[in-house]
């Protein structure tokens, strides 16, 4: 049998041994993390890239419009009284001339009777002046012709010179009179006329403001009874931005679509500017003074543009979402604008390209048109080639996103 020291002999020289293969396990493990961490290479990036290619680039303004008639009139009685008949309803087609109402026309065909007959009277009293003017002028001859002979009275020759001074006055206040009367008369006809309520133009019924039978007042305001517009052609106010106006002006390309039709592109051209913002109209005071607030608001001005509305698509008040091209590139290659670098002291952006073989490679390019989305490639690039976009560094601290110091 074993000795008693010689077990415990046994046991000293084991645990010995474990103590020294978990030593060199440790700085085994010691050996292989300070290699990991500081002479393993770190792992290639993971980028994400956009090929060039080849396509239109446009620089635009968006802007938010009304669609409106390109002429809407509001057709009023010149007259007061009841509307006896209403010849048109909502969405008729009407003709220039085209009877639209009648008012009642009793007072102003008496008002013209009556001017009729004072025309008439006073006439009639011209006429007879004019016979006591002659005879006057009779009684005046034969006394000058009795005072050339001294057979007549001084007295009575002064007296025949007066009354025929004041026969003349008599005419020339009546021909006044009869000019009034006359005047009287066209006002009376002109009247009688505001009683039939014709088109002044061609056009479509878009508002029956005023119904058969209501009474209209003319005496403060024209009372409207229809609203007649032009709708073979409608005129768009787009909204454009303080921000923005400075870079639109007329006659550049337009195109919009409806709310109701997204899809729908109706091209056109930019007609005008307006040269006061659109709050100018509600400005009572007329002064171009602009009040400030806490909250500043916005301002905006109008862009005018027209378009054809053969079929009749295009209705008032529709709202159209509007594009103004301020600049265009046809065909142009082009790439993302998140994809651009710093810009340098020649003018040319700074990017990388992902080759074939995996590597990435900076190139300088220059940029034409940019949109802030895609950027039109002048020089340094090919169609086809990878853009970097953004990358993902694999590691502890890795960041994700594009490359910063972007121009």
């Amino acid at each position: 049998m074993m000795s008693i020291n010689s077990v415990r002999s046994n046991k000293i020289w084991a645990n010995k041994n474990l103590r020294k293969a978990g030593i060199v396990l440790l700085l085994v493990l010691v050996v292989w993390g300070i290699k990991h961490i500081w002479f393993t290479e770190p792992p290639a990036p993971q980028v994400a890239t956009a090929p060039v290619v080849r396509g239109d680039i446009e620089e635009t303004v968006l802007a938010t419009g009304t669609i409106g008639a390109a002429k809407l009139v509001s057709v009023g009685a010149q007259v007061t009284g009841q509307v006896k008949l209403l010849n048109v309803q909502l969405g008729d087609t009407v003709k220039q001339g085209q009877l639209i109402a009648e008012i009642d026309a009793l007072p102003q065909q008496n008002a013209l009777r009556n001017a009729q007959a004072q025309l008439k009277s006073t006439e009639a009293q011209l006429r007879a002046k004019k016979a006591s003017q002659a005879q006057t002028e009779l009684v005046l001859n034969r006394q000058r012709e009795l005072a050339k002979e001294d057979a007549g009275l001084r007295a009575d020759l002064e007296l025949a010179e007066a009354n025929s001074t004041i026969a003349k006055a008599d005419i020339d206040v009546l021909e006044a009179q009869i000019l009034q009367a006359k005047i009287a008369e066209s006002t009376a006809t002109l009247n009688l006329s505001y009683t039939r309520v014709t088109a002044p133009m061609d056009g479509v019924v878009v508002a029956v403001v005023t119904e058969q039978g209501q009474t209209v007042n003319a005496n403060q305001s024209a009372p409207t009874i229809i609203k007649l517009a032009q709708l073979d052609t409608m005129t768009v106010k787009a909204q454009i931005s303080e921000a923005d106006v400075p870079r639109v002006k007329a006659g550049m390309a337009v195109y919009f679509s409806l709310l109701g039709d997204p899809d729908m592109r109706i091209d056109t051209t930019l007609r005008a500017v307006e040269p006061g913002p659109t709050t100018i109209a509600s400005d009572s005071s007329g002064s171009s003074t602009v009040t400030t607030s806490n909250t500043a608001s916005a301002i905006y001005y109008n862009g005018i543009f027209d378009v054809p509305n053969p079929e009749g698509k295009l209705r008032i008040n529709m709202t159209a979402q509007a594009t103004i091209v301020l600049n265009s590139a046809k065909a142009a290659l082009s790439m993302p604008s998140a994809a651009l670098g710093v810009k340098g002291k020649d003018g040319r952006y700074q990017v990388r390209v992902l080759q074939d073989d995996g590597k990435l490679v900076e190139k300088q390019v220059r940029i034409g048109l940019n949109n802030r989305v895609q950027a039109e490639v002048l020089e340094g690039l090919k169609e086809g080639e990878k853009i970097v976009t953004s990358e993902v560094v694999v590691g502890a601290g890795a960041s994700t996103g594009p490359r910063p110091g972007r121009g």
